[in-house]
């Protein structure tokens, strides 16, 4: 197995065409055509991970945070990032990371945050715009089918929790083939009237080309005409942070101890308490709090998250109970998550989870 394919599962769960525009996930180091020796899964790629890839045998480092985030103009050892990235390319180990993409996926990892809490009816808390276009095509009404099922298994038709859903209108289309064409049905010169299907389906972008590839190879018409218009419709799947509902309602205290406990934090920054039960909680993990605004809107009762300034607690106003649980501990599962991705993907294969703990925070 080559690191391209470990790549490509990662990146059908984790499109890269959902990372912030600050971000830099991807293969940071390396050659994607090499094969595979084994995969070493962290949250940060130290050069005490690498050191551990070396010695267990890795030559892929599966990282959360990209090592890299700007552009290097030395590399001269006289940074930790830098020396990672001697040792690693040194060593031919390559180094691969899966950010604010993993992030913005619902089953992402804030589902791996939401699942420590046993929150349930989960949605996305700042769904994003933008990563939505709809195709519209034509197709006789014979093949209409053939070509709706092509463009369901390319993976149109998505909306929400919905599957295979299209919207197809009947009408009458015209052409007129040239004298070296080979149409369908009718004749070269002669203006053709033919019963179609107007058909309509929305599809994330980052699977356009196959979606065009599949309407192109089911499509029974020699010249395709489709439309393909981009959707201002936010993308319900795709956004940051999570709001979901306690299996019970809890004591604020109580949930903050519970909140400690399951994130195994040093500690829990929290804001006054209001005296009241929390029952729905928001959650982000890393540094959240550009979504406290929209956790108080939906109505949450505590917001997980991490990195919040001392001036910015007094943003929850009452509110909300704000819990600032460390942004290693908030994203410490994200390591699982790899594991599940790559397991459920390659049965045969075990990926080994990193023994380091890179969080660079310590608790007196």
């Amino acid at each position: 197995m080559k690191i391209k394919e470990i790549i490509q599962a990662l990146e059908a769960y984790a499109p890269l065409q959902y990372q912030e525009g600050y971000d830099n996930a991807g293969l940071i180091f390396g050659d994607a055509g090499r094969e595979v020796t084994n995969v070493l899964l962290t949250l940060d790629a130290t050069e005490e991970v690498i050191d551990e890839a070396i010695a267990r045998g890795c030559n892929l480092v599966v990282a959360h945070h990209p090592i890299v985030f700007g552009g290097l103009k030395k590399i001269t050892g006289k940074t930790y990032v830098e020396r990672v990235a001697i040792k690693a390319i040194r060593h031919d180990i390559a180094v691969y990371a899966a950010h604010t993409n993993l992030d913005n996926v619902r089953n992402g990892v804030c589902a791996e945050m939401a699942s420590r809490l046993g929150l349930t009816d989960c949605r996305v808390l700042q769904p994003k715009t933008g990563l939505l276009k709809k195709l519209y095509t034509f197709v006789p009404e014979a093949d209409a089918e053939k070509v709706r099922a092509a463009l369901f298994a390319a993976g149109a038709g998505d909306i929400g929790r919905y599957s295979e859903c299209s919207f197809n209108a009947a009408g009458q289309g015209t052409f007129r083939g040239g004298a070296d064409t080979h149409p369908y049905v009718g004749k070269p010169g002669e203006r053709h009237f033919e019963a179609e299907i107007k058909l309509e389906v929305i599809f994330p972008v980052y699977l356009e080309s196959g979606i065009l590839q599949a309407l192109r190879n089911s499509h029974p018409y020699e010249e395709v005409a489709f439309d393909v218009v981009t959707l201002d419709n936010a993308y319900q799947e795709v956004g940051s942070g999570l709001i979901g509902l306690l299996p019970e309602m809890m004591d604020e205290m109580d949930f903050l101890r519970f909140v400690k406990e399951q994130f195994r934090a040093g500690c829990v920054r929290y804001t006054p308490l209001r005296g009241r039960q929390v029952k729905k909680v928001a959650l982000c993990g890393g540094s959240g709090s550009f979504l406290l605004k929209r956790a108080i809107s939906a109505g949450a009762d505590a917001y997980i998250s991490a990195d919040f300034k001392y001036h910015e607690f007094f943003d929850a106003d009452n509110q909300i109970v704000i819990a600032d649980i460390g942004h290693f501990e908030s994203e410490q599962f994200t390591v699982e998550l790899f594991y599940h991705i790559l397991t459920e993907k390659f049965r045969n294969f075990a990926p080994l989870k990193s023994t380091i703990k890179t969080n660079p925070v310590n608790y007196l």
